[in-house]
């Protein structure tokens, strides 16, 4: 009898745990209802494997499917999409800044002042608050997108106003959760040039992968907290958004202009609009507009790149996170300077955070790695597809070149597995980490190995 018990111990001590739980039964309960024979559009139920590998991409928010989203599941499997990726969009939202408020209150009174200081942890209040907060934020956010994106479909393209409302509806929820789900066989590649459709979701799908505890002292920043007293965490998340925001769209630009099966066949405007939406959504949305399958290899490259690094934290994007990143650079700029610590906005970077940057950046390239070695065991494809299926599964981003459907099982559980693991661990590593730090009363003899 003391079992239920026990486990609810072992959640409190490790609530990094209860993420990883609570991940897997929303993934279980999404793939027993996409198996229930109402849920497909065709006769009979779904196997098990496309049911299981599409819940798992709708609760992580993946995007990746192995069947036609609009042809293959009925309205209540279109349904019950809509609401996994709602569940695990506000899931992750909700999940980081409650693992950030949990670190603060487990440390020392000085470093919760400074988690205070620096992340407004400890500001979020209650977990009522914090979920409120959160839900008010997606709803404001999912409704304007579905409004703009409906009237456009209504008015621009002669749909019916039901399935205008519909479509948007659906599109929204899945930009700002992240999910890169279309109810179409091409994604949104249709509405490639069509700024009016893409700024929408580009606004919902960024502004949810910024992070709830960015957005929330933006939204501060109304009060009078002005930019020059943001914390070191929103500074670092807000330049790194504007630099992937410009490098992004030009690496997708330069490198596709004249291929004629990806940007080649729009105008100026078109290939400028397409663009941009590709750049900004491979570290964020997922959603496509191109034909990634004949992308130029350095393109598909540096989505890859795009991809692994992501969105921020607390935010629905997966990838190891932009400050992560910003960490690891400021940490290798004052290595290369002979600075003792690595500095920011005149703060000084504690030296576990560089750590546990490190540790997650290695734990995810070796992740990604082993697992395209093993994707490739698989199939007949090359390393460029094979690395880009893998960084996408892993990164949660959802694009895809479009071999997914055609994968063996192996290969497909191989992915479903990438998909949970690099929704969890980014998202719960830090926090174990951090958790797990003490100090020793002894320290062995320096040494120093060569290096380089």
């Amino acid at each position: 009898m003391r079992a239920p018990a026990a486990v609810s111990d072992g959640l409190t001590r490790h609530p990094a745990r209860l993420v990883a739980v609570g991940f897997a039964l929303a993934i279980a309960a999404g793939t027993g209802l996409l198996l229930l024979p109402v849920a497909s559009a065709g006769p009979g139920a779904a196997p098990f494997d496309v049911a299981l590998f599409t819940s798992t991409s709708a609760v992580t928010v993946t995007g990746l499917t192995v069947v036609d989203t609009g042809g293959y599941w009925s309205g209540f499997g279109e349904g019950t999409l809509l609401v996994l990726m709602q569940v695990g969009g506000v899931g992750i939202m909700t999940m980081a800044s409650l693992l950030g408020l949990v670190v603060a209150r487990r440390l020392g009174l000085r470093t919760r002042m400074l988690v205070q200081a620096e992340t407004r942890a400890v500001d979020l209040g209650t977990v009522r608050t914090l979920l409120g907060g959160v839900l008010v934020l997606s709803v404001t956010l999912e409704l304007f997108a579905s409004v703009a994106v409906s009237l456009r479909l209504w008015l621009g393209y002669g749909e019916s106003l039901g399935n205008a409302v519909y479509h948007g509806l659906f599109h929204a929820v899945s930009a700002f959760n992240s999910g890169g789900f279309a109810l179409y066989p091409d994604n949104l590649t249709r509405y490639a040039d069509d700024v009016l459709v893409l700024l929408p979701l580009t606004l919902a799908f960024l502004l949810g992968a910024l992070g709830y505890p960015v957005l929330l002292e933006l939204r501060e920043s109304r009060k009078g907290h002005g930019p020059r007293l943001w914390s070191v965490h929103t500074k670092l998340t807000l330049i790194g958004f504007a630099v992937l925001a410009v490098l992004g769209p030009a690496l997708v630009l330069l490198g596709e202009q004249a291929n004629p099966r990806t940007l080649g066949g729009l105008g100026t405007g078109g290939q400028v609009v397409a663009a941009v939406f590709s750049g900004l959504s491979a570290g964020s949305a997922g959603f496509t507009v191109i034909d990634y399958a004949h992308a130029d290899p350095a393109t598909m490259f540096g989505t890859d790149v795009l991809m692994f690094v992501g969105g921020g934290s607390g935010g629905t994007a997966g990838g190891i996170k932009v400050t992560t990143v910003a960490v690891l650079a400021l940490a290798v700029v004052a290595e290369i300077r002979g600075d003792d610590d690595a500095e920011a906005f005149g703060r000084r970077i504690a030296t576990p955070t560089v750590r546990q940057a490190l540790t997650v950046t290695v734990i995810s390239i070796a992740v990604v790695t082993l697992s395209a070695f093993w994707l490739l065991r698989f199939t007949a494809g090359d390393l460029d597809h094979a690395l880009f299926e893998v960084v996408s599964a892993f990164s949660n981003s959802g694009l895809s070149t479009g071999i997914t459907p055609s994968l063996p099982d192996g290969a497909r559980y191989l992915l479903i597995v990438l998909m949970y693991v690099g929704r969890v661990v980014p998202l719960t590593a830090a926090t174990a980490l951090a958790l797990r730090t003490s100090r020793r009363l002894y320290r062995y003899p320096e040494t120093r190995p060569l290096v380089g």
